[in-house]
């Protein structure tokens, strides 16, 4: 599916809420799509410790950006990047998936998680919701500019209507 999704970074606090909301620990491995510079991994290793973080960039050089990152941060050994374009790369193994993409591509995406996430794997999505999805809970954060932010949480298995 061609799609363009600009590159806006996840505001620091709404990465938090994030991750809080989906009761990100220290079982979990979390898949970032679309993963910019990084900055959701590096949080979900360091401050939640998850066991594993994965980001998928088809831009190499956000995924630069993410390593550069991930290294100034001294958590290379907890998370994988990868260059590709995310539809074409497996994420069954995600027990979290956080997004901040747009509605047209969360819609694109609902065979890719319906085939390939098990049942009980958090979505959190920044924003945009996932159409025809129940979200178990939409959160609204405020950054530290005071801009709203709504967060929404899918459970794979709970997610119908």
């Amino acid at each position: 599916m061609p799609y363009h999704v600009p590159y806006v970074p996840t505001p620091l606090p709404v990465v938090r809420a994030m991750l809080k909301l989906a009761e990100a620990g220290p079982d979990d491995i979390v898949y970032d799509l679309g993963c910019g510079d990084g900055r959701i991994l590096i949080i979900a290793v360091k401050e939640f410790g998850v066991k594993k973080a994965v980001g998928i960039d088809r831009d190499p050089n956000r995924i630069n950006e993410a390593y550069k990152n991930a290294k100034d941060h001294g958590v290379l050994d907890r998370i994988l990047l990868i260059n590709d374009d995310f539809f074409n790369v497996d994420i069954s193994e995600a027990t979290i998936v956080t997004l901040f993409l747009l509605t047209i591509v969360n819609e694109a995406l609902k065979p890719k998680f319906e085939k390939e996430l098990h049942d009980g794997t958090r979505i959190v999505s920044h924003e945009f919701r996932i159409p025809g999805w129940k979200p178990r809970k939409v959160v609204e954060v405020r950054d530290h500019n005071g801009l709203s932010h709504t967060i929404y949480l899918y459970v794979k298995g709970k997610h119908k209507y």
